[in-house]
């Protein structure tokens, strides 16, 4: 373009509202410039025309999000604080006394207010939802509304495993949110938060949903919702709003590498979350369900070792003795395809499924078991609050090894070891020739209990059925490592060729 006097006004192209003037000097390049702006610009102004307007949603429900600011009392480290002297003059024969024999002393101090996090109004009574981390260990909490006020909260009740807490505030005629059902979420969705990043209170972000009941690790109770909304630290708590103003979900983690957000943010389905907080609320306590079993992801190798056309379930690798499961007559290496009529897609559904279901009911259990469904009555048990599992280590057997096409020596358990790992059979990994066990991730001290469908007793027994495996095929072998018992799937090859 020129700016000096020889521009041309090429042409005016109107738009609603709005016009475009263009000047240029080259008579070709007007035309082609005019040409191009009477083809795109209807397409442009159409797109922004459908751009969604956040304005009304946040004038009407944003003042039900709250900031949350904690202090804690920390013990004093290296802080001494001297206790007052005495009022005697300088010249006092009992000033120096005083000076040299008044020891100081440690004080517990407080650390200053910050700001911790967000949360949102759920009853005009003054009951906030907000994340378990962001009141964790806190002396006091103070919560700032959006009216400027600043109010002290109390703790009603936490939930680690959901990281959902509900706190109170002592007041009335509150705003609170409007809940919605996240189950109705679609990915590409519009959805907002609202939170005070970095203590910026009352900030707006919006993005779409990503994906819908992501398994995050260490993570089994919450199915959560995946966007690429804005989520920094200090927007933990707050709300995530749909396109008509009603919470689906509690902003509550990010995945990052450097720290701060890179387009993977995590929400709390509000459904998960309010049955936490009506527990909490009416007896301060979660109750879940529990039926006592360990459990692993499927595979394409498993499912083809226990002849599943896909790998959909969840297989069970160990039992607890005694437990709901034990009584039901559940098997290490059933596969769970249903509980209780539900689903279980993945391994990560059923912990969050059976957790949902009241401690005490009777349900059914659709499973996979030697080549056919199966179905199967199971009494609930009760989660306990903070449930330890105990294993058992395996020693070393004193037997002569014995060599397979694996290139594992084994050796027979013995009484005492059986006895120890609660078996009634198993071969001890000896030791481990380089080859398809190595590869696969057998290691020297590993106890396999199990071949594919069956139960290994010996070594004998264990060699025919590896013997009858062409070459080419998966088998699944039941290991027991330390703590944990696990399937590792492998391909059958001649270790020669490797």
């Amino acid at each position: 373009m020129y700016s000096g006097k020889k521009q041309a006004e090429v042409g005016v192209v109107k738009y609603p509202s709005i016009t475009i003037k263009v000047y240029i000097k080259d008579r070709k390049m007007r035309k082609l410039i005019v040409l191009l702006l009477l083809i795109t610009s209807p397409t442009i102004f159409a797109q922004a025309k459908e751009l969604p307007d956040f304005t009304g949603l946040v004038e009407k429900h944003g003042a039900a999000v709250v900031n949350i600011s904690t202090v804690q009392t920390q013990p004093a480290t290296g802080h001494q604080v001297l206790p007052e002297m005495p009022n005697i003059p300088e010249d006092s024969p009992f000033y120096e006394f005083f000076r040299r024999h008044m020891q100081p002393f440690s004080a517990p101090r407080k650390s200053e207010p910050r700001s911790m996090g967000s949360g949102f109004i759920i009853s005009t009574d003054g009951y906030i939802l907000t994340n378990a981390h962001v009141v964790e260990n806190a002396d006091e909490i103070n919560v700032k509304l959006n009216d400027k006020r600043e109010l002290s909260a109390k703790v009603i009740g936490t939930d680690r495993k959901t990281d959902i807490a509900l706190i109170k505030i002592e007041a009335n005629n509150l705003p609170k949110v409007t809940q919605g059902n996240p189950e109705k979420l679609k990915v590409g969705e519009w959805v907002v938060a609202i939170g005070s990043p970095f203590g910026f209170e009352n900030s707006v972000t919006a993005g779409i949903v990503s994906a819908k009941g992501r398994s995050l690790a260490q993570e089994n109770y919450v199915p959560f919702i995946q966007t690429d909304v804005a989520i920094n630290p200090g927007n933990s708590g707050g709300p995530l709003f749909n396109m008509v103003g009603e919470v689906v979900g509690i902003n509550s983690q990010i995945y990052s590498r450097t720290g701060g957000f890179m387009g993977l943010s995590f929400a709390i389905p509000i459904n998960v979350a309010t049955d936490i907080a009506e527990q909490l609320k009416v007896s301060g306590k979660i109750s879940r369900g529990r039926i006592g079993v360990m459990i692993q992801e499927m595979t394409k190798e498993l499912a083809e070792s226990f002849g599943l056309s896909d790998n959909k379930g969840a297989l069970v690798v160990s039992i607890q003795k005694d437990g709901p499961a034990d009584k039901a007559g559940l098997a290490v290496r059933d596969v769970i395809l249903e509980f209780d009529g539900e689903d279980v897609a993945t391994s990560a559904d059923l912990p969050r499924i059976v957790g949902n279901t009241k401690p005490g009911s009777e349900v059914s259990i659709q499973l996979w078991r030697n080549g056919s469904k199966k179905k199967i009555m199971i009494k609930v048990g009760e989660l306990p609050s903070d449930e330890r599992e105990e294993g058992h280590k395996s020693k070393q057997s004193k037997q002569p090894d014995t060599s397979n096409r694996l290139g594992l020596a084994l050796s027979e358990l013995t009484t005492s070891q059986k006895k120890q790992l609660d078996v009634k059979g198993g071969l001890l990994v000896k030791d481990i020739q380089p080859g398809i066990a190595s590869q696969a991730g057998i290691r020297s001290g590993d106890v396999i209990l199990g071949f594919n469908n069956k139960d290994i007793k010996s070594i004998k027994q264990f060699n025919r059925l590896l013997n009858k495996v062409k070459t080419g095929r998966n088998i699944a072998l039941l290991i027991r490592r330390g703590d944990i018992t696990t399937f590792i799937t492998m391909k059958i090859e001649d270790n020669k060729k490797k």
